[in-house]
């Protein structure tokens, strides 16, 4: 069976979106992002609250058309990250051998993906408790940033049975409408595994119509990406006439905190790889450079998978159906940074407020922070709506939410570059822990 699927992996479809994915690299698109980083802070100072050169109404009508490519990039890119983390994952899936190499590779995957994520809430909560960022920061300046994002109720041990049932989407299709991403991602597996059982004539023709979402999901993506230095200046823009440049400076140590705090899990995931793969750590990074600029650049580890594919069949010697299996899955299931951010920005508004977090909800914090960021979308911004249901179960004020989302563009670009890293390192450690088929042997690529 595996000989007649290997024309469905279609290695040429991943290999020719990643090719024009590295363009933007090639293009320095992550410099284009910084210097538009740059003059968005620059502008949106100057007609902001300090110089007074325009009214406020004024410059809130300007900031509001500046950061329109901003709105269109997260749009795109949140319109099309079902459809391309669906057909990723049943492609993926389907080029496995059989039943039981997809077990083993499932099952370790998620085991890898879960605990790598619990070490990253820890390093957070660790980083947190050491710095304490919050006594640096002056809790009336929350009253500057007016948005506020609800978050969910917290729910009780005699719930979590009707939880977990609801991880079974009984609507696919409702549950693609709302976006919810680990309903998605069982649907996905389930299909993936029928697939492998299918005979390769009714298999066929589901695999051919995925493949060409996925080719139509990629297109869109490239479109969204022209848009990205643009949606940051803009982003960049509307923040500084709101906020003024003395929150940024009060968020300083925040930002800090959490970029330690990412660095550190950094360092984590280059020991493994040494550890498990055997291979220097510094070859690991020159070979994973572009994905990372781009990850840095788009803060979209969906809109990244392509390329993080094919670096971790090109570059790193990852056998393909390993990479097309593991890098979809960990594209929404590792969000190991975002994990990470979620408790340094819960302890640090615990602490801005003066908050008392007990043993008992510092656990659950870091339950949830694990669970929560398990299927989420691979989209810009969605670990600050996330945020929300952590600050509402621990009683911390919601209105905290308003000041982080003025950082949290700078610090999505670095947590969705360490999540790109996890995927990686776990395909390239999936790689070294599987056993290898005579047909992998055969169609492994060449040493690079």
């Amino acid at each position: 069976m595996t000989d007649v699927l290997m024309p469905l992996r279609r290695p040429r479809s991943i290999r020719t979106l990643a090719n024009r994915l590295s363009g933007f690299v090639r293009g320095r698109l992550w410099l284009q992002v910084l210097v538009a980083m740059a003059l968005g802070v620059a502008s949106g100072f100057m007609v902001g609250p300090h110089f007074d050169f325009i009214s406020q109404d004024t410059a809130s009508l300007v900031a509001s058309w500046a950061a329109l490519p901003g709105y269109l990039f997260l749009a795109l890119v949140q319109m099309i990250v079902i459809p391309l983390v669906v057909s990723s994952i049943i492609l993926g899936m389907a080029s496995t051998e059989n039943v039981q190499q997809l077990r083993q590779t499932g099952v370790r995957t998620g085991g890898f993906f879960l605990v790598t994520t619990l070490v990253a809430v820890l390093i957070g909560l660790a980083a947190v408790m050491l710095i304490q960022p919050g006594s640096y920061m002056d809790s009336s300046a929350l009253v500057m940033a007016p948005a506020v994002v609800e978050g969910s109720n917290s729910f009780s041990l005699a719930e979590l049975p009707n939880r977990i049932t609801e991880i079974v989407p009984t609507n696919p299709l409702r549950a693609g409408v709302e976006q919810n991403m680990l309903q998605m991602v069982v649907f996905s597996i389930l299909v993936g595994v029928a697939l492998v059982t299918l005979p390769i004539t009714q298999a066929r023709p589901l695999m051919e119509l995925l493949g060409a979402v996925q080719d139509v999901s990629m297109v869109v993506v490239r479109w969204a990406m022209y848009l990205v230095p643009f949606a940051v200046f803009g982003l960049m823009f509307q923040l500084m006439t709101r906020l003024g440049l003395d929150s940024l400076v009060g968020l300083g140590m925040y930002v800090l905190t959490v970029l330690a705090g990412l660095l550190v899990m950094l360092l984590v995931y280059l020991i493994l790889y040494r550890v498990f793969r055997r291979e220097p750590a510094l070859r690991f990074m020159r070979a994973a450079r572009d994905a990372q600029l781009l990850a840095f650049s788009t803060s979209s580890s969906a809109a990244v998978m392509p390329l993080t594919i094919q670096t971790a069949i090109e570059r790193l010697n990852v056998r393909q159906g390993i990479a097309q299996f593991v890098v979809p899955l960990g594209t929404t299931i590792n969000m190991a940074g975002t994990a990470l951010y979620q408790v340094v920005a819960t302890m640090f508004l615990a602490q801005v407020f003066q908050v008392n977090i007990e043993t008992s909800q510092l656990m659950l914090v870091v339950v949830l922070a694990v669970g929560a960021s398990i299927g989420s979308p691979g989209t810009p911004g969605i670990g600050i709506v996330i945020l929300s249901m952590l600050l509402t179960t621990v009683g911390i004020p919601a209105e905290g939410i308003a000041l982080l989302i003025g950082v949290d563009r700078i610090l999505d670009m670095c947590r969705t570059t360490l999540n790109v890293t996890g995927d990686l390192v776990a395909a390239a450690i999936m790689d070294s822990w599987l056993p290898v088929s005579a047909d992998d042997e055969a169609s492994a690529p060449a040493t690079t």
